[in-house]
């Protein structure tokens, strides 16, 4: 049996899958205590069946991308070792930052040393501004991340309460901008997520659940909770990445549809193309900054369910914020939620209470509460068709679309649109209506996110450069440097990443979800000196793909 566990904002979702079949769900209130929302969904699921026979358990959460998104983290300083070239002055109108001229270039050689002076010079720099998490991110540390090391380990020995947090860890590919923005989002996250961790390890401890824990990443991939400690950053997003995959596990294989998830607070819009969700090329962004997290091609509406309503003179305006539950179930304000019951289109909540909130919104402009709740629910799908319009434009820029687009021979956009979470049903035939596409409200719909959790594929990736005039190769996500064993081709290059790849899973206990490797990259450089090849340089990427390990309903069993 496995279980998945989305935990949002507004509700934690669970589900009970046995084989393909859906056994038990729930959803429950998210408290500050995140071990009271995982401990009633736990206990929801697991009436009459023991722990031991769960055999894998998934987490999707908001916790990080909360944090981020509402900026309730500790400040970081930054000391970076950019090299020559670029200055990098524009950071600084985002990030407060100490530069320092040690070097290291593309292909790992120190070219300009540390200096100490200096780093003495930086710790005084973090003193003085009060900062007790640092992020220290070289260039080309991937390639060689001896400098990092040595700048964390002169700041420990000194402040051995700091936390310091490494570029070459928290991301592990070139790219320095977005090697920055990992590198200190992991180190203004880290701590809170562990207290995630530890809630989850304590919850499924005292139920007696030894079963695998994995978390959701952006991309859709999962890694093992113990894993993700060392990057936190990489489950921004894991709730649309949840809601994405569990459309894809509740409609027929091979569908093309837009996913349009409601919630309390935001409103997750994604693409699934021929079946596969559509991934974004640049990675994950974080307000105007792209970051180094793979990431599916997402975004959030900032209306939901829940969200406020007020009226401006003749107007009613929604607002991107919740404080609290539908008027019409004891809420403070009233939201969407209360206009749909007073329409009838959903029975949750007090009919007398919905009417009453419209009713505070209508009188004073003359609009009776059938009005008022017509209106409010004709400007949620405005706002939400108007995204879907600009959203289409972005993804028509992703490369996988284009070449979706190539296959199907024709420019065209997917014809339904599948709606989850609690809104769906409100809102979503009506939405489809507008885009004149077909609406689909897929069983489970409300817990879909948790569904997707549970079915989603553990994935890996490694990203390798041998350079045979050096007779090295570099492993960038472990910040390896070793000796090639003798002469390489571009064949045995990728051997060799594939052969890092597996001692990778065997790391984390994940060999037996390595079917298959996928090249993701494979480039071949000339070292040329004194007009003679002298050597090259092979860049390869490998990874395990992603999906789900089946489809509900199929009456088989899901992959282990």
């Amino acid at each position: 049996m496995f279980i998945g566990i989305d935990v949002g904002g507004t509700c934690t979702d669970a589900v009970l899958l046995d084989g393909s079949a859906v056994r038990a769900t729930a959803k429950v209130e998210t408290q500050d205590d995140l071990l009271i929302s995982l401990a009633d969904a736990l206990d929801s699921l697991l009436k009459g069946i023991p722990g031991e026979k769960i055999e894998r358990v998934v987490f999707s959460t908001t916790i990080v991308t909360n944090l981020i998104a509402e900026k309730k983290y500790d400040p970081v300083g930054v000391i970076i070792l950019p090299g020559p070239g670029r200055s990098f002055l524009e950071y600084r109108e985002h990030t407060d930052y100490y530069v320092l001229s040690g070097a290291i270039d593309y292909r790992g050689r120190e070219i300009i040393p540390l200096r100490t002076e200096e780093l003495a010079g930086a710790v005084e720099w973090l003193k003085q501004r009060g900062y007790n998490k640092v992020a220290v991110v070289g260039k080309f540390s991937t390639r060689n991340n001896a400098h990092e090391l040595k700048v964390a380990e002169y700041i420990k020995q000194r402040h051995p309460e700091w936390h310091v947090e490494m570029g070459h860890r928290a991301g592990g590919k070139l790219n320095f901008p977005r090697r920055i923005a990992n590198t200190l989002l992991t180190c203004a996250t880290r701590e809170k997520y562990h207290y995630f961790a530890n809630a989850v390890r304590d919850a499924l401890a005292r139920r007696d659940i030894t079963a695998g824990v994995f978390i959701l990443k952006a991309d859709g991939g999962t890694l093992p909770l113990t894993a993700s400690e060392d990057v936190p950053v990489e489950t921004i997003f894991s709730g649309p990445a949840a809601s994405t995959l569990g459309v894809q596990a509740l409609t027929p294989p091979g569908e093309t549809s837009l996913v349009v998830d409601i919630g309390g607070t935001t409103t997750d819009l994604a693409l699934i193309l021929s079946g596969q969700p559509l991934l974004a090329s640049r990675g994950a962004k974080i307000d105007d900054r792209y970051t180094q997290v793979r990431a599916l091609a997402v975004n959030s509406v900032p209306v939901g369910g829940d969200s406020v309503i007020e009226r401006m003179g003749q107007e009613f305006i929604i607002y991107s914020e919740r404080v609290g539950p539908a008027y019409c179930l004891g809420g403070p304000q009233p939201t969407p939620t209360d206009a749909l019951r007073v329409m009838g289109i959903t029975q949750m909540g007090d009919l007398d209470l919905a009417k009453e909130a419209m009713q505070k919104l209508g009188a004073p402009i003359g609009l009776s509460t059938m009005e008022v709740a017509h209106t409010i629910i004709e400007l949620v799908i405005e706002t939400i068709v108007r995204e879907i319009d600009r959203m289409y434009l972005e993804w028509e820029q992703e490369p996988a679309y284009r070449v979706w687009e190539v296959l199907q021979k024709k420019k065209l956009r997917p014809q339904n649109v599948v709606g989850v979470g609690g809104g769906a049903a409100g809102f979503v035939p009506q939405i489809a209506a507008r885009m004149g596409c077909t609406p689909i409200l897929p069983p489970y719909m409300p817990v879909a996110n948790a569904i997707g959790a549970a079915v989603a594929k553990p994935t890996l990736q490694v990203n390798l450069l041998a350079d045979t005039e050096r007779q090295i190769y570099i492993i960038e996500e472990e910040g390896y440097q070793g000796k090639l064993a003798g002469p390489i081709d571009e064949v045995a290059a990728v051997e060799l990443a594939k052969s890092w790849l597996m001692k990778r899973a065997a790391s984390m206990n994940l060999s037996q979800y390595v079917q298959e490797i996928e090249i993701t990259g494979q480039d071949v450089f000339n070292i040329v000196r004194d007009w003679q090849t002298t050597g090259k340089l092979y860049q390869i990427s490998v990874q395990t793909p992603r999906g789900i390990l089946g489809h509900i309903g199929s009456g088989g069993r899901l992959l282990k």
